[in-house]
């Protein structure tokens, strides 16, 4: 089911809330006892169809079986991510309100001056997802063929040339600031409110590149409906086996890839967290997960990452790295 607004997160908080509170045996919503014992909703701080929908939607049928209740996936778009992860940071803590976020938690902090919440203050973590590598990838008719011919082309023309991405925070945008750094050059941005848009706009050839998931990209580059110049990991991709890393096309200072976690409100019972952890590992070993994943060039992460102590130290250390890169490159969020 997919449904969107941001209101519509603080109205199933308050149901939970409402329904715990007229329970004359206290409610399982509070204390987690009995657990889970309605619909949980996973929101997707990003627009429908993109990268971090997708992943969410993977792993949502099979966790959703674990826990034996329906998973509903929200999509609640809106300043890179923080609009859908401040409303899940002020839902009642009572484990049927989730956060799916990407590497956008580390970086929004160092983006935004006035956030309204605080990621590892704010957050219980659940367990890490997936890491999905980037591509540069541009309009099919784009002249440069090669990543080097791309680097001497935007060099050439970058007052011209537009670099597409899905908005302040966004992994694209991320992606697109370490291409920029690498190439050591300063191109016309064009954001969007998602990366689905802007991947739309990328094929029908109003904007010239961006940097996008492979989680969004494999199939587009496949119909060869987009030029594909590298994937931005140190290894090859499975599914793009033809399509170079940034290091074998020229440019390897260009590394980077983007993390998925699942997380709950500060406060929520550990036993909720502990059985949505242990759906989110069941949900990973799935064949079907496993096998949608592959085609888009990622895998889920070791089922020692899936843990809530993996993912907030790897949180910890992504909130320091990030919060250099964004001031040395002096980005700031409007």
């Amino acid at each position: 089911m997919r449904t969107t607004g941001r209101h519509r997160v603080a109205a199933i908080a308050a149901l939970s809330l409402v329904a715990a509170c007229s329970d004359s045996g206290g409610g399982s919503g509070g204390t987690a006892e009995g657990y889970p014992d309605q619909n949980i909703t996973i929101v997707v701080p990003f627009s429908a169809g993109g990268p971090t929908d997708t992943v969410t939607r993977m792993i949502a049928d099979p966790m959703s079986k674990e826990l034996g209740t329906k998973i509903v996936v929200q999509n609640v778009e809106g300043a890179g991510g923080t609009v859908g992860a401040g409303e899940v940071a002020r839902a009642q803590p009572d484990g049927y309100t989730v956060l799916m976020h990407h590497i956008g938690m580390s970086t929004a902090p160092a983006l935004y001056k006035s956030l309204g919440y605080k990621p590892l203050e704010d957050f219980e973590m659940v367990g890490l997802v997936t890491e999905v590598p980037m591509t540069i990838v541009a309009r099919k008719d784009f002249a440069p063929t090669t990543l080097q011919e791309l680097v001497a082309h935007v060099k050439a023309n970058a007052s011209k040339v537009t670099l597409a991405n899905a908005g302040i925070g966004a992994a694209s945008h991320l992606c697109g600031l370490l291409f920029q750094t690498a190439a050591g050059v300063k191109v016309q941005e064009v954001p969007y409110e998602g990366t689905g848009p802007a991947l739309t706009d990328l094929v029908g050839g109003q904007v010239d590149f961006m940097c996008d998931q492979t989680t969004n990209t494999s199939g587009q580059i496949s119909a060869g409906k987009v030029k594909a110049y590298a994937v931005t990991t140190p290894e090859r991709v499975k599914s793009l086996p033809d399509l170079p890393t940034t290091t074998e096309a020229g440019l390897p200072q260009l590394q980077v890839s983007v993390w998925h976690g699942l997380y709950v409100p500060a406060g929520t019972p550990q036993a909720a967290v502990q059985k949505l952890t242990g759906a989110l590992q069941k949900a990973l070993t799935d064949q079907g997960v496993i096998d949608q994943m592959a085609k888009l060039g990622t895998a889920p992460v070791p089922a020692e990452d899936a843990t809530p102590q993996a993912h907030r130290a790897h949180l910890d250390e992504q909130l320091k790295t990030w919060a250099k890169i964004i001031a040395d490159a002096g980005v700031e969020a409007s």
